[in-house]
């Protein structure tokens, strides 16, 4: 699998979307995954060749200016 991180929650649920819409199939549709961490926002899914993906965000309030 491979995972890739996003800048906000609005990226995870656009790319799930064009995924989709461009053949992938889910393997869990964009939501919180608090057994990961409680701030972890995530989408999976399988491309048209099998690979599995993951697009993540993990901040805890995705309107969030504050540097880390």
């Amino acid at each position: 699998m491979i995972a890739l991180l996003a800048p906000s929650r609005a990226i995870v649920d656009a790319v799930y979307a064009k995924a989709l819409s461009n053949g992938a199939t889910c393997d869990g549709p964009p939501g919180l995954r608090p057994h990961y961490h409680p701030d972890y926002y995530g989408a999976y899914f399988f491309d048209r060749d099998g690979n599995k993906l993951c697009i993540c965000f993990h901040d805890a309030c995705p309107s969030s200016s504050i540097s880390r």
